[in-house]
């Protein structure tokens, strides 16, 4: 044992799992940073439907690992399911490569794009859980160090985070279209290696402290291994009913969201395998308690991740449009602001490593859903950080960055205080032959989260100018208003009014001065018909839009917290 260990206190083998997330994450973040500017630029989608194809798809990304940890822990074990993701995840990027390179052919490159994002959706679901799982087996059970542990893992994520949108953006974000291919290319490298690096220092080092290794037989077998006796069989009377019922909740969501399919499969799912697993007759009453607290804090992570999540889009579209980003003559490609936040956590990382340490060792450390309440508690502050910064903003004008690196930066701090602890919660709680499958339903609850932020990502307000005064504008011959290739067809409809979206209009190549007032004045009364309703929430701009993620964000945190001490009762003594 003294042999697995470094002076930090911990195995050897967490810093094999922190560089081969690095690496999977650097191919996640480095290709997302790119994916709704490669829709909206390249492949030329409108920002709603760039925004649903978004949300559809890292939704998806995080219902697959409730396959992928099933896989795990019946059949294949941690190891395997790890191998064969990362491979699959490769040939994902390598598609969305070519869907790049052939940009100008939609038709082709958009059947390149589908094809990639299905190879990535499906090679995360196998990878994503089972790495998480292996962390909290490194530790005996008990180990005060699993929380750090789980940190110290969250920093190898965001270290990867951080340089995917950097180096994919410089070479893929350069303001031509064609280059976003080499951002996908890059992100294909790096899954390739991380993948290399796993099979080539598991065996050495991915040990249990007594020198056993993990992952290499399913969960189930190492359970039975260490209770001694073989866990209930599967309950097919079970199983018929909640199939049953997730149909029906499939239909239901099917037409209550407007035929949304992917919505209403991962909704639907997020309700009824959650049952499925809390009927397992083999549980005992505090397994199912404590599986209980895990399923309530997923719920309230659904409100964190959805608002989070609004990074790789309406954020985007945020930073792209509405934020100042020259610095000293160069302007900042919009993909860069994707790496804030990773490199804030591995900054204040260590810091709430301290800090938890600190506050463990006078048994002053807050229960997991503490932490989480405040973690929801500070994503709301950033919004409304950032909501009072586009206060009376008016349509054109571009704010200073640094409301949106205020914003990424309470966000992050937030993100430490619930996404790492949700993990170590997670392994805690979870009976060992649901170790992963639990770990794949915490991911479920950021799949829903992550398709609820794509559809609230369509709420972002588009400024809007009605085709009228476009006609007139070109009459006057004062600036002709159609990029190359823009057809006035194209225009949307709202309310029996045809309209264009006002970022086609370049307001600083008007040269009349009465001209642009016009526009102006005109772009932003449309604004008001044209508001945008969620619930009974008007959003008619980007103050309303934000304040929407406040309301929603802390509303979550007072409940939560009301509810915490019934869930630490109901945690049976694990903190």
């Amino acid at each position: 044992m003294a042999e697995n260990q470094v002076n930090s206190g911990h195995p050897k083998g967490l810093y094999v799992l922190f560089v081969t997330e690095m690496w999977e994450r650097f191919s996640y973040y480095g290709m997302r940073a790119l994916f709704i500017l490669f829709m909206t630029k390249a492949l030329l989608f409108d920002k709603a439907f760039g925004s649903q194809i978004y949300g559809s798809y890292t939704g998806l990304v995080y219902l697959t690992p409730l396959i992928g940890g099933y896989v795990a822990d019946r059949y294949w074990g941690n190891r395997k399911s790890i191998i064969v993701g990362g491979i699959i995840m490769a040939i994902g990027q390598f598609f969305m490569f070519l869907s790049g390179s052939f940009y100008e052919e939609v038709g082709f490159a958009s059947i390149m794009m589908y094809t990639g994002l299905g190879f990535l959706i499906f090679g995360n679901g196998f990878f994503k859980p089972n790495i998480s799982t292996m962390v909290g087996q490194l530790y005996p059970v008990g180990d005060k160090r699993v929380d750090s542990a789980f940190t110290i893992f969250y920093m190898g994520i965001n270290l990867g985070a951080f340089i995917a949108p950097l180096l994919c953006g410089f070479f893929g974000d350069t303001g031509n279209p064609a280059d976003f291919k080499w951002g996908f290319l890059l992100a294909c490298g790096g899954m390739i290696l991380s993948v290399v690096l796993f099979v080539l220092l598991k065996n050495k080092y991915i040990v249990t402290p007594e020198g056993e290794q993990i992952g290499a037989a399913p969960n189930s077998s190492r359970e039975i291994k260490e209770a001694d006796a073989v866990s209930a069989p599967v309950s097919v009377k079970t199983l018929v009913v909640w199939g049953i019922i997730w149909v029906v909740l499939l239909v239901a969501l099917y037409f209550a969201l407007d035929k949304d399919v992917i919505g209403a499969f991962i909704f639907s799912l997020t309700l009824a395998a959650p049952g499925y697993i809390i009927s397992d007759p083999g549980l005992t009453k505090v397994e199912r308690q404590r599986i209980w607290v895990i399923y309530i804090v997923a719920f309230f992570v659904i409100f964190f991740w959805s608002a989070f999540e609004q990074a790789g889009a309406s954020l985007t579209y945020f930073a792209e449009e509405q934020t100042n980003r020259d610095v000293m003559g160069t302007t900042v490609p919009a993909s860069f602001f994707q790496s804030v936040n990773a490199i804030a956590i591995v900054i204040f990382a260590p810091v709430f490593v301290w800090l938890w340490g600190v506050l463990g060792k006078r048994n002053m450390e807050p229960a997991s859903p503490y932490k989480q309440a405040i973690g929801l508690f500070l994503l709301a502050l950033g919004y409304l950080v950032i909501a009072f910064g586009v206060k009376g903003l008016e349509p054109g004008i571009k704010v200073s960055m640094m409301w949106l690196l205020s914003l990424y930066t309470i966000h992050t701090l937030g993100e430490l205080c619930l996404s790492p602890i949700g993990l170590s919660m997670v392994n805690k709680l979870a009976p060992v032959k649901f170790a992963s499958l639990l770990m794949g339903v915490w991911f479920l609850s950021t799949a829903a989260a992550n398709k609820f932020a794509g559809t609230l990502s369509q709420l972002y307000p588009e400024a809007v100018v009605s085709l009228t005064t476009v006609e007139n504008i070109e009459k006057e011959k004062t600036l002709h208003l159609f990029p190359e290739g823009f057809e006035k067809e194209s225009a949307t409809e709202v309310k029996g009014q045809k309209v264009i979206p006002f970022e086609r209009i370049d307001l600083a190549s008007i040269s009349d001065k009465d001209v642009k007032e016009n526009v102006v004045k005109e772009l932003y009364g449309n604004q008001v018909e044209n508001a945008k309703d969620f619930m009974g929430f008007s959003i008619v701009n980007l103050y309303d839009f934000f304040m929407l993620f406040v309301v929603m964000a802390g509303v979550a945190s007072i409940i939560l917290f009301v509810l915490s001490r019934k869930l630490i009762q109901m945690m049976h003594g694990v903190r």
